[in-house]
């Protein structure tokens, strides 16, 4: 039987002091500039490209030669592929991808006749070049399932990931590829070798999303650019979100000596350091060959259960006492949620993520029967929860899991962060006590 401790009045709460008037002010004002940056950093990545640009570039859509399987030879400009079928990677006007925004965007092989096909396969079309003397370049397609090699005349220019008897696959950024030189005036065959991990079920997943483009260099440089800063703002705030995380866990550090819940800033710290490093997964992968899409898959179904662990533990110690029974539970559904994740058990995962809402559900009761500041708390805590739970607290709500202002795609997680973030810092500065007061926190665990 749980020992009856006497809760936290109002009374009891930690008054709000001058230095913790200006640490408020602080945040918010960083709140209010982060955003500002934000907005401008998505505002230029999200414009189109310009259009004498566009048109001085071909954009290689159209019919292309397909073919399922692999095989080198298939590179050679000789090469009979009349026997091969069509794709049409035309996009409909406005069309875009689902995530970013990336312009150009066409259905994959799995709804041109191939749903449920992995593995490798080949585009193929003939390409004039224009005369004149400058230099050409092919941009590479900027949305690839999952990696790809680009030949021309049967010389391979490059691609992304490294393909072969063991695939490294990477996320697909934009590539910029030289044509050999005096190419001007004559036709070539330009062949794009792709590679799919098995995995992808989307009816619309397989191969290129969007063609390349051929361009004179001095516009090729130019589409770059453009592309890339189309690129950084789709995951900008994948790795801002990370650093605030990161400066909050800095900001509990330094004044965790003044908290009046200091086992809730250990876990709050633990908790946002797991999320940080899973959102910045999203930058890494997008910006860089740094980590195959196999790590991140691997990472992605598996790091939610910590942090989802870690909260729990954070606001049972927001409630004091924290009760080691919801410990004990929360490790338990952390347990059942990581075999979920490495057995890809639907049932195990959803035990361990309606487990893990029902303790929430205890927590909310125990700080609307707490001391204050219990609105602040409480409002934290349900931006924890829909970053948490979007699947079953806002998809049945109907709202979108992604948005597109400016243009450019905004999960609703990061939405979230960005208000969860701020309340998080305003709750840390709302536990500290003045100065030269009693600083360990009231009560005992309960038995």
């Amino acid at each position: 039987m749980h020992r009856m401790m006497p809760r936290l009045s109002a009374s009891m709460a930690p008054a709000t002091d001058a230095a913790q008037r200006r640490l408020m002010v602080s945040i918010i004002v960083a709140t209010v500039l982060t955003i500002g940056l934000m907005v401008a950093d998505l505002a230029t990545g999200g414009r189109p490209d310009p259009a004498p640009l566009r048109a001085a570039s071909s954009l290689l859509d159209g019919s292309w030669r397909f073919h399922t399987g692999d095989d080198p030879r298939w590179a050679a400009p000789d090469l009979d592929d009349s026997r091969w079928e069509t794709m049409d990677l035309t996009a409909p006007p406005g069309s875009h991808d689902g995530d970013v925004g990336l312009p150009d965007y066409v259905a994959g092989w799995m709804a041109h006749g191939h749903p449920g096909y992995h593995g490798y396969a080949w585009y193929r079309r003939t390409v004039t070049v224009p005369a004149g003397s400058a230099s050409w370049d092919i941009l590479g397609p900027t949305l690839v399932e999952d990696g790809y090699e680009l030949y021309w005349n049967g010389r391979l220019l490059g691609g992304s990931g490294r393909l072969g008897p063991e695939p490294r696959l990477v996320g697909t950024r934009p590539l910029q590829f030289a044509l050999p030189a005096g190419v001007a005036g004559t036709s070539g065959v330009l062949a794009v070798r792709v590679y799919m991990l098995p995995g992808n079920a989307s009816a619309e997943g397989g191969g290129m999303h969007t063609p390349p483009i051929l361009a004179p260099r001095s516009v090729s440089d130019a589409l770059h650019r453009a592309q890339w800063q189309r690129t950084i703002a789709g995951y900008i705030l994948d790795a801002v979100e990370p650093a605030a995380m990161l400066t909050l866990i800095g900001l509990a550090l330094v004044v965790g000596s003044r908290s009046s819940r200091k086992g809730f800033l250990v876990f709050t710290g633990i908790a946002l350091a797991l999320t940080a490093a899973r959102r910045l997964n999203n930058a890494i992968v997008s910006w860089t060959d740094l980590q195959s899409l196999v790590t991140y898959a691997w990472l992605a179904s598996v790091m939610w259960v910590p942090i989802m662990t870690a909260w729990v533990l954070a606001w049972n110690r927001w409630c004091l006492p924290a009760w080691r029974s919801v410990d004990g539970l929360a490790v338990a559904l952390g347990v059942a949620g990581v075999v979920g994740a490495l057995t890809h058990s639907a049932t195990w995962t959803s035990v361990s993520r309606l487990g893990s809402i029902a303790l929430f559900a205890v927590i909310v009761v125990r700080i609307v029967r707490g001391a204050a500041p219990r609105i602040l708390a409480l409002v934290t805590l349900a931006s924890i929860l829909a970053s948490l739970f979007g699947s079953e607290l806002l998809d049945p709500l109907g709202v979108p899991g992604i948005w597109f202002p400016l243009n450019i795609g905004v999960a609703r997680t990061q939405y979230i962060y960005a208000i969860s973030i701020p309340l998080l810092a305003l709750l840390i500065v709302r536990t500290l006590l003045p100065k030269h007061a009693p600083t360990q926190e009231n009560g005992s665990r309960k038995q």
